[in-house]
């Protein structure tokens, strides 16, 4: 069994928590803004004239599917580097692609503009962004973890879901602001690009960050002693097995998280500032609940935390559903039904890094836990827009949704339980997968 190593000057630490994490924030400020503005998108590059509304919806979802597809390769490629040069410099290409892509989004010609090619150039782009997204999570993750002292892997690694959620609370923060000070027109003229060109400061802050980063004690060590990497299979068995304990938080996370206003707007007829405000209630739970969910499992184990936060979306996402489809229910309570909906992702979001990386050894680490994030959320994170729009279209039910999340949570729960019951103790790492 391989340890996670910690270094001990503070100030490391707290350095690989910011450089670790900025870039998290700025994906996911992408990934939720695109989702956000998902109908205007869809409008300007998907929906020729005489094209229907959820016709362009779905299209504009398979674009976000597609990048999803290719986050294993992008972890597959940069985790490979990533585990043989080193974490730091591996984390710096990966951001500079990631804010070349994202800007250049907002500089693209729309379909009335440029014809077919508009959504051609829009879909290469969000595969850029899907491969530097692949190799982001298994280096920042490596990165947060292998710095984390003694007992606190939980807490460091729950700062990379923490960015998750500021991220996401800052795409809807920037949308919401733009749909209240431009009108309509204005919107859908030229508003929807000033939140994607605004990554290009935040991409140049991030790599700033990422450039006076330390390498992780534990890969140095790692490659001084030239130690033998594990055997594949072994490390297929864990990718597998960490993505099944992980797609339930993939499936509900952007069920609640990301497709919910385009969801309210299209099946529920809510405004587009209505569908904001929900998508930052939900947000916030999430944000709220990370960091003392991370904490929590050091005290008590991943594994009660993360089944927590499982059951609860299995028992609870339909009838959140069905109250936010009631139009005799206040706002009120809608508002903080759709708060608790976040934070009951949140308690699966704060332990799931560390829980990753604690399933594979340094030499395999930043490969390892990409893959198992990046399947899992290729398939039920990248899916949930497309896979929700075209079976609410097909079946008429609104419910949709929620079957989506509460099956995918049922699912994770066997993966859960071969979790250890207990926290382990010291700074020794929990190879399960890999030996």
């Amino acid at each position: 069994m391989t340890s996670i190593h910690q270094e001990r000057d503070p100030r490391s630490g707290r350095r690989a928590l910011v450089a670790g994490s900025v870039g998290n924030l700025i994906e996911w400020y992408e990934f939720g803004v695109y989702g956000y503005f998902a109908t205007i998108i869809a409008a300007r590059f998907f929906t020729p004239e005489g094209g229907s509304e959820v016709e362009g919806l779905v299209k504009t979802y398979a674009s976000f599917a597609l990048a999803f597809f290719f986050r294993p390769v992008g972890a597959a490629l940069f985790g490979r580097l990533g585990d043989r040069v080193g974490r730091r410099p591996v984390l710096v290409l990966v951001i500079t692609l990631m804010t070349i892509a994202t800007t250049l989004i907002g500089a693209l010609p729309t379909y009335a503009q440029a014809g077919a090619v508009a959504p051609w150039l829009l879909t290469f782009l969000r595969v850029l962004q899907g491969l530097s997204a692949g190799g982001e999570f298994g280096g920042a993750v490596s990165v947060m973890t292998e710095f984390a002292p003694p007992g606190r892997r939980g807490l460091y690694g729950a700062w990379q879901s923490f960015t998750m959620a500021l991220g996401l609370l800052a795409g809807a923060g920037a949308a919401a602001l733009l749909a209240t000070v431009l009108t309509q027109e204005q919107l859908g003229a030229w508003g929807w690009r000033l939140p994607f060109l605004l990554t290009l400061p935040l991409g140049l802050g991030a790599l700033w960050l990422r450039l006076r980063l330390d390498e992780t004690p534990a890969f140095e060590r790692e490659r001084s002693r030239e130690t033998e990497t594990p055997p594949s299979r072994e490390v297929a068995k864990a990718v597998a097995l960490g993505a099944g304990r992980i797609m339930g938080w993939a499936a509900a996370g952007y069920t609640f998280l990301v497709v919910l206003p385009s969801y309210l707007q299209s099946s529920l007829g809510a405004t587009f500032q209505q569908a904001l405000v929900a998508t930052v209630l939900a947000n916030l739970g999430f944000a709220v609940t990370i960091v003392p969910a991370g904490l929590l499992s050091d005290l008590l184990g991943r594994r009660a935390v993360m089944l927590a936060g499982a059951v609860l979306v299995v028992v609870l996402a339909v009838p959140l559903l069905n109250l936010l489809q009631q139009s005799g229910v206040s706002n009120t309570v809608k508002g903080v039904a759709v708060l608790g909906a976040g934070a009951v992702v949140g308690l699966m979001a704060g332990p799931g890094p560390a829980m990753l990386s604690e399933m594979f050894p340094t030499r395999v680490r930043y490969t390892g836990l990409g893959l198992a994030y990046a399947l899992s959320n290729a398939v039920f994170s990248g899916c949930a827009g497309l896979i929700i729009t075209e079976t609410i279209e097909r079946t008429g039910s609104v419910d949709i949704p929620a079957y989506y999340a509460a099956v995918a949570c049922a699912v994770s729960v066997p993966a859960l339980l071969t979790l250890p019951s207990r926290r382990v103790r010291g700074a020794k790492a929990v190879q399960e997968g890999v030996g």
